[in-house]
């Protein structure tokens, strides 16, 4: 479950250290010494152990009160087909909510709690057509041993060719993004693919849990969640009826291409089944993709189309990663960083 494609690799790197950069403070729960295999099992209980005590429900609850500051929230009817819905091992917890607003049309989270110390947070506010505001995402994966997160105010429309949409929203968050550049490192290669969902002060980065480090995430999340409800409060009502169908084709190509290719299906497949995942992964947290638009992932995304007509399930066609941040200090994009 990612705001952003194929950034979140789950069980890929789950089963080893990050083999990224951290900074200062992370680094030192990682000690290499000639008594490694001592050291990672008391550095593994020393990470559980903070890690049991953490909860991403405070980011949840600190999104609901910061939002009803700001506007008034009503339930929304996504959810009654996903309230109920239970786990099969009978032991992870998940909880979903929907919500709506005046300039919102979905606000929606879906959290996970497992039996171990593991947490899953997919917390996205979806605008309504009429207003071309970024989407928000929060997608954090945590265990004992790796948090993975990717945190944005993803793009609606193209900010490598659009200047005029970067510079409207962007150009006065970039100390914002820097400042939080520098506690939570970039996370390692991402695809060209993925980097097009993505804006200039993305978190994408991974960690060794530490308490510091949770408080840093918890510091991203709330001065991230309130630059987006400011420019919400600012945004004025599109009346054009091209824009607001310019809007609903961009939302629909998001929600396309996170529905067909995010890999938070594998997880939620294991909990409560196929046919459920993918009613969930359509319907719930990437809604809408049946009322704003008509068109298909081979109709945005020709270049996935095999040749028996079914769509390419690799992440990457393109074959091009992003290892560093692809943007400079002021926003630009860095079009030779790919490797």
């Amino acid at each position: 479950m990612e705001c952003s494609s194929s950034s979140f690799r789950f069980f890929s790197t789950l089963s080893k250290p990050p083999s990224v950069s951290h900074s200062t403070t992370t680094s030192r729960l990682w000690t290499i010494s000639p008594y490694r295999r001592s050291n990672r099992i008391r550095w593994k209980m020393r990470a559980s152990a903070e890690v049991s005590g953490f909860s991403y429900q405070k980011f949840i609850d600190f999104a609901l009160d910061e939002s009803r500051r700001r506007t008034q929230l009503s339930p929304s009817a996504v959810q009654d087909n996903f309230s109920s819905l239970v786990p099969m091992d009978g032991k992870t917890e998940l909880q979903v909510l929907s919500l709506q607003a005046s300039k919102i049309r979905l606000l929606r989270s879906l959290y996970v709690q497992g039996n171990e110390p593991m947490q899953v947070l997919d917390f996205a506010v979806f605008p309504k057509p009429e207003f071309d505001l970024p989407i928000f995402c929060a997608n954090f994966f945590a265990t004992a041993s790796l948090t993975i997160v990717v945190l944005d105010l993803n793009p609606l429309h193209d900010v490598i060719s659009q200047r005029d949409y970067k510079e409207k929203y962007y150009k006065n968050l970039m100390p914002l993004g820097l400042k939080y550049a520098e506690l939570l490192p970039w996370g390692g290669k991402i695809t060209s693919e993925s980097l097009r969902f993505f804006s200039p002060i993305v978190i994408w980065t991974k960690f060794l849990p530490s308490q510091q480090m949770n408080d840093v995430l918890y510091s991203a999340f709330m001065d991230y969640y309130k630059a987006w409800l400011d420019l919400m409060d600012q945004a004025a009502e599109e009346t054009n009826t091209s824009e607001i169908t310019r809007n609903c084709e961009a939302q629909h190509r998001y929600l396309t291409w996170r529905a067909e290719k995010d890999p938070g299906h594998r997880v939620l497949k294991k909990l409560i089944g196929e046919a459920h995942a993918k009613d969930m992964v359509k319907n719930f947290l990437f809604n809408g993709i049946d009322e704003l638009g008509s068109k298909t992932f081979l109709d945005y995304f020709p270049e996935y189309q095999c040749e028996d007509g079914t769509i390419n399930e690799k992440r990457s066609i393109i074959g091009k990663s992003f290892e560093h941040r692809p943007w400079d200090s002021s926003g630009e994009f860095i079009s030779n960083a790919f490797r």
